[in-house]
C-alpha cells in the first residue's frame, strides 16, 4: 500500500511551464548545448522516476529494519544499498550537476534538485549519501587545487568514490571553536588525529574510496573558529597514477543507534588512533571554516529538499490508506477531518517543491548566469537557503505527523511504514546546523547585512504576483490575491521589527527570528502556488482540459485561506518578541 511513485505531473510543470528552464537556462553558454527544455525534462524525470520507484523505494523499510551495523573497524550496510547506489553512480545521478571537465555532467541545478526529492522520497536513509558526497565535490572544485581536482572529482561525481564531512566532535556541537582534532604538518601532507562524530555514511563497502573532509586545526592555529583548517582525508590513499594505494589510518568506531534513519551508517570516526591519518589541505590554512561553507550551503539546501521528499512520501502513503480504509460505509478520503488533513499535506509539499525548485534556479543563475547578474543573484539565494532549510523541514515534520494521524492506530503501527517517514525526517531541522542556526543566520546575516534590500527586491516581485491575480477572470485568482496581499502586508510589518530590534536590541531580533523564518516561508510557499495558478489558468484558457491544471488552481486557493493565515500569528509573535521572552527570569524555567 502506498508505493511511491514520484509525482512527475507537478515536477514537469514546475520545471518547464512555471519555471521555463528552456528559456531561462537555456540561452547560458554552460547550457547551450544540452537542449535544455521539456523534451529533456521529460526523458531525465521519468528515467529518475523509475529507479526511484522500482529500486530504492522497496529498500526504505528494510533499511528501517535492518539498521547499518559497525563491527571490528568496518560497516555493514543495510541490504541491497550497496547496489543500489552503485546504481545511482553508474546513472550519473551524482554529477548530474557537476563540472563537466571533473567528469560530471554539467547540467542545470534544477535536475539535481528533483533527483534528490525522488531518491529522499523514496529511501531518505540512501539519499543522505549522494547528497554528502555532491557536497563534499563541490567543496574541493571550489577550493582545491588543480591537482586535487584531478585525483579526487571525477571518481567522486561518477559515483565510483564517495564523499563526506567530519565537523562535529563530542562536547562540540555547533561550537566548533573548541574542537580538538589536530593536524600536524609533514612534509606534502599533514597527521591528522582525533575523533569525529555524526558522520553520515562515514563508512561503507559501496564505493571503492571514501573521500572525508576533516575540520581540524593546526598547532599554531589562531584560538576558536579563526584557527580551523579543512584537510582531504582518503579512506585509501590515491596513487599518482590514480590507482589506490595502503588503507589510511581512518575507522568507524561505532554507528548511531538513532530515532530515523536506520539504514544510514551514522558513524563515530576515528582519525589517526595508530600512525596518523594523512591527509591534504584543502584551500589556506586556518580558512577551513569558509571552504566548508561551500558545502554546508549547497547540503542545506538539499536538507530542505529530503524533507520535501519525505513529506511527499508519507503524502502519497496516507493518500493510498485513505482511499482503501473504509470506515462508516464510506473511504475515510471523504471524511471532513480526513479531507483536511490531506489537503493541509498536498498544498504544503506544492508549496514546499515550488520554493525549492524556484531557488535551484537561482543557484544557476548566481554561479553560471549572465556576469552583471550573478551578485543580485547570489544575494537572493542567500536568504533563501535559510528558509529553504528550516521552513521546509518544520513542514515536513508536520505533513509526515498528519500521515501517521490519517492511518489512526494503524499509523502508530510500525508495520504499516508510516511512522517511519515522521521518525526519519525529525532529523532535517537538527543537522547541517539547526533551524535556530537558519533563523538566526536569515535575520542577523542575510537581512541584516543589506539593511533588508534583497527581502525587499523579493517582495517586489511578490507584489507584481498579486497584481496579475487580481486582473485574472477568474474570481478563485483573486481570493488568492487577497490572502497574498494581506500575508505580504504582514511580512512588510515583521521585517521593519526584525531590521528596527537589529540595530537596538540583538536579543529581540534572535528572539524573534524563528517565527520571521516560518512566515517568510509560509508567504514564499503561497507566492509560488499562486504562480503556478496563473500558469494553471493560462492553459485551461488556451483550451486544455487537463484535470492537473483544475487541480493545481484549486490547491494555491486552499492554501491561500486555510496557511496562508498562518502568517499573520508569526508576525504577531514577532511584533511581540521583545516582551516576555526577554523578560521571563531563566530560573523560572
Amino acid at each position: 500500500m502506498g508505493t511511491y511513485r514520484a509525482p512527475v505531473e507537478d515536477m514537469n510543470f514546475l520545471i518547464d511551464e512555471l519555471l521555463d528552464v528552456g528559456s531561462v537556462l537555456g540561452s547560458i553558454p554552460d547550457f547551450a548545448d544540452f537542449g535544455i527544455g521539456p523534451e529533456l525534462t521529460t526523458a531525465l524525470v521519468d528515467e529518475a522516476a523509475k529507479l526511484a520507484g522500482d529500486e530504492l523505494a522497496p529498500l526504505r523499510r528494510v533499511g528501517d529494519e535492518h539498521p547499518a551495523v559497525c563491527a571490528d573497524g568496518a560497516v555493514t550496510t543495510s541490504p541491497g544499498y550497496d547496489a543500489a547506489l552503485q546504481q545511482l553512480g553508474a546513472g550519473g545521478w551524482v554529477g548530474i550537476s557537476s563540472d563537466p571537465n571533473y567528469g560530471g555532467q554539467g547540467l542545470p541545478e534544477i535536475y539535481n534538485t528533483v533527483g534528490h526529492e525522488m531518491w529522499n522520497a523514496a529511501n531518505m536513509a540512501l539519499g543522505l549519501a549522494p547528497l554528502l558526497s555532491s557536497g563534499a565535490a563541490l567543496a574541493i572544485h571550489a577550493h582545491g587545487t588543480e591537482e586535487q581536482k584531478q585525483t579526487y572529482l571525477e571518481k567522486m561525481h561518477t559515483g565510483e568514490w564517495m564523499g563526506t564531512m567530519n565537523l562535529t566532535e563530542s562536547g562540540a556541537g555547533s561550537d566548533l571553536g573548541v574542537m580538538k582534532a589536530k593536524a600536524v604538518p609533514e612534509g606534502d601532507h599533514y597527521r591528522i588525529s582525533g575523533q569525529k562524530i555524526f558522520i553520515t555514511w562515514g563508512d561503507h563497502q559501496a564505493t571503492e574510496n571514501i573521500i572525508h573532509l576533516v575540520l581540524a586545526k593546526l598547532p599554531d592555529a589562531p584560538a576558536g573558529s579563526r584557527g580551523i583548517s579543512l584537510f582531504i582525508v582518503p579512506k585509501f590513499l590515491v596513487n599518482e597514477d590514480g590507482s589506490l594505494g595502503e588503507r589510511n589510518d581512518v575507522y568507524p568506531v561505532s554507528c548511531e543507534h538513532k530515532l530515523g534513519i536506520h539504514g544510514s551508517p551514522t558513524c563515530v570516526m576515528a582519525f589517526g588512533d595508530n600512525e596518523g591519518a594523512i591527509g591534504y589541505l584543502l584551500g589556506e590554512e586556518n580558512r577551513g571554516l569558509a571552504c566548508m561553507f561551500t558545502m554546508m550551503n549547497e547540503a542545506r539546501h538539499k536538507v530542505g529538499v529530503q524533507a520535501l521528499g519525505a513529506a511527499e512520501g508519507s503524502l502519497q502513503k496516507a493518500i493510498a490508506y485513505a482511499r482503501d480504509r473504509v470506515q462508516g460505509g464510506v473511504p475515510i478520503i471523504e471524511h471532513a477531518d480526513v479531507k483536511r488533513m490531506l489537503l493541509n499535506m498536498k498544498s504544503l509539499c506544492e508549496a514546499m517543491r515550488a520554493l525549492a525548485y524556484t531557488e535551484s534556479v537561482t543557484m544557476d543563475l548566481a554561479h553560471r548566469g549572465p556576469q552583471d547578474q550573478r551578485a543580485g543573484q547570489q544575494a537572493r539565494i542567500d536568504l533563501m537557503i535559510p528558509v529553504i532549510k528550516g521552513w521546509l523541514s518544520e513542514v515536513a515534520q508536520e505533513v509526515t505527523s498528519l500521515g501517521v494521524q490519517v492511518h489512526g492506530g494503524m499509523g502508530y503501527v510500525e508495520e504499516t511504514g508510516a511512522a517511519q517517514y515522521l521518525r526519519d525526517v525529525r532529523i532535517t531541522p537538527i543537522y547541517e546546523g539547526t533551524n535556530g542556526i537558519q533563523a538566526a543566520d536569515l535575520v542577523s546575516r542575510k537581512l541584516g547585512r543589506d539593511g533588508g534590500a534583497t527581502m525587499e527586491a523579493v517582495l517586489e516581485e511578490l507584489r507584481g504576483t498579486v497584481a496579475q491575480l487580481r486582473a485574472a477572470d477568474d474570481e478563485r485568482l483573486h481570493g488568492i490575491a487577497e490572502a497574498l496581499d494581506a500575508a505580504l502586508a504582514d511580512q512588510e510589518r515583521a521585517t521593519q521589527v526584525v531590521l528596527q530590534a537589529l540595530a537596538s536590541d540583538t536579543g529581540t531580533a534572535m528572539g524573534a527570528s524563528f517565527e520571521y523564518m516560518m512566515q517568510t516561508g509560509y508567504l514564499f510557499g503561497g507566492w509560488h502556488l499562486g504562480r503556478s495558478a496563473l500558469v494553471a489558468l493560462e492553459r485551461l484558457r488556451g483550451g486544455s482540459d487537463n484535470p492537473f491544471y483544475e487541480a493545481k488552481i484549486g490547491t494555491a486557493l486552499y492554501y491561500a485561506e486555510q496557511i496562508l493565515p498562518r502568517c499573520a500569528a508569526h508576525a504577531g509573535a514577532v511584533a511581540t518578541a521583545g516582551g516576555s521572552l526577554q523578560s521571563f527570569p531563566q530560573e523560572w524555567i
